[in-house]
């Protein structure tokens, strides 16, 4: 979906539509969701301090998330996926990936299955989308970020390699500010210029993310689209530029935990136990977690323990790229009573 936050008060609210608009930041320590397409020209993009967003655009509108909002709309937009295809592969609420290589609906191009999805999801929720169209998906991701909003990328299979070689590094899924620099420093500028690196050369100077990069720019990703599974966990992850200051990364966590709970509350499923995922500037990754014998369903709560884990695992002058938060060991809301015991 496009700017899926903000498209949604502005279809909601006719007052916002084509004002520069942020989902969230408005309170001293918020940090913003989502920012509309007339806001981003000013440099206004998710995980920004509201402070500093407002500094960059004065007329920027800021505006209370209302995930139960999105919720509702992320289910419209799945029930139509599902008229298509039953592989759908949920990524986050306005994001998934779809196996459509046996249509419900008996169309026989994907290119064309992608438009009618587009066209179902504008007529039901007035919002639009962006589709990439590939066999794997690796590019099929990178294809939908191309020309947004409203956008259609095709890459078939012959186009596949030229299209990767010519690509800028920093276009690459998984590339980041640091390892963008770090790869233009050793002359990596383009596809081909990561091609040309051996599979050893590229792990032994970017590490394990070394292999996947030496496979992606050969076109390689055979992993498949995988439907709906009993969840054993459900989290919610963010990157961004890294940070190294402890009170930036205290008030992105905040954003955090709110799309988290989102998610435990759609789900209605909550666990007793709590992880927090962070992923440093250098691809190291670092989890802790805490264990209850009780549910944790109550925001306060959850955003307690999470900045207790923060706190015990950020070290000073530490630069954080990822964040993520994750709910283990699940009890369904209509299972608890099982925790009962009878005397």
């Amino acid at each position: 979906m496009d700017a899926f936050y903000a498209s949604v008060e502005q279809r909601d609210n006719p007052e916002l539509r084509g004002k520069p608009i942020a989902v969230g930041g408005g309170s001293r320590r918020g940090v913003i969701t989502t920012a509309s397409y007339e806001a981003r020209p000013f440099g206004i993009r998710s995980a920004m301090p509201g402070f500093k967003a407002i500094a960059k655009c004065p007329d920027l509108i800021f505006v209370k998330p209302r995930f139960d909002a999105y919720v509702e709309v992320s289910k419209k937009i799945r029930t139509i996926f599902k008229t298509y295809t039953d592989l759908v592969e949920p990524l986050s609420l306005d994001e998934a990936f779809l196996d459509v290589t046996e249509c419900k609906k008996d169309i026989s191009y994907a290119t064309d299955i992608a438009k009618a999805i587009k066209s179902d999801i504008f007529e039901e929720t007035e919002l639009t989308a962006s589709a990439g169209v590939s066999y794997c998906k690796f590019i099929a991701k990178i294809a939908s970020d191309m020309n947004k909003p409203d956008g259609l990328t095709v890459i078939k299979p012959n186009q596949a390699i030229s299209f990767l070689e010519t690509l800028p590094v920093e276009k690459f899924f998984g590339v980041g500010k640091v390892t963008e620099e770090k790869m233009k420093s050793y002359g990596i500028h383009t596809g081909n210029d990561l091609k040309a690196w051996s599979q050893y050369d590229l792990i032994k100077t970017f590490g394990k993310p070394g292999r996947f990069f030496y496979d992606i720019v050969r076109g390689i990703d055979d992993r498949p689209v995988k439907a709906h599974r009993e969840r054993k966990s459900l989290g919610i992850e963010r990157t961004f530029d890294p940070i190294s200051d402890l009170s930036s990364l205290q008030l992105t966590l905040d954003n955090l935990v709110e799309g988290f709970i989102a998610r435990l509350d759609k789900s209605e499923a909550y666990g007793r136990t709590l992880t927090l995922k962070l992923k440093t500037a250098e691809f190291q990754i670092m989890t802790r977690s805490i264990s209850k014998d009780f549910v944790l369903k109550e925001k306060e709560m959850v955003h307690q323990l999470a900045h207790e884990l923060l706190e015990q695992n950020h070290q000073e002058g530490m630069a954080i790229r990822l964040m993520g938060l994750t709910a283990s060991n699940f009890i369904k809301e209509n299972d608890q009573h099982q925790l009962e015991i009878e005397f």
